[in-house]
């Protein structure tokens, strides 16, 4: 018997519901941004820090060569552009515009604004908590990713 045989705790279930509207999120999202969830994946990763191409496959676990396709077509959207490294002139980064971020942070807005007041109505000793157990599912997630693959 393990713990699949008994009803989940209710923090497996929200965490279960969570990660379903994730998924929900991510396909309308796409869908309104007119992009593959790939190309909204590498753009939001855009937004928080300039990638080289390779780097960029590595985060989304792709070829060189598709994320290669991805940056044409976010270019193509000129939600991106490439720059010379600004160490390494061999190499190139990939930035977001101001297009790009427009695109991402106007889907998301009403979401983040949610949970920013969400996050204001909770104590310290709430936020620890809640962050403890994020960080926590986050570490689980991650386990299971990285098994996955081999």
């Amino acid at each position: 018997m393990d713990a699949f045989d008994n009803p989940l705790p209710l923090t497996m279930t929200a965490v279960s519901e969570l990660v379903t509207e994730s998924v929900r999120l991510r396909h309308t999202l796409s869908r309104r941004a007119g992009l593959s969830e790939t190309e909204l994946d590498a753009l939001q990763r855009l937004v928080e820090s300039p990638s080289t191409p390779s780097e960029l496959a590595r985060l989304l676990d792709i070829s060189t060569a598709a994320s290669t396709g991805v940056v044409d077509r976010l270019e193509r959207h000129a939600h991106v552009e490439r720059r010379k490294h600004p160490t390494d002139r061999r190499r190139l980064e990939i930035h977001v515009t101001e297009s790009g971020r427009a695109e991402i942070i106007g889907h998301l807005r009403p979401m983040l604004a949610a949970l920013a007041v969400l996050d204001a109505g909770l104590t310290p000793a709430e936020r620890d908590v809640v962050l403890r157990f994020l960080t926590g599912a986050k570490a689980a997630f991650e386990a299971v990713s990285r098994t996955a693959g081999k």
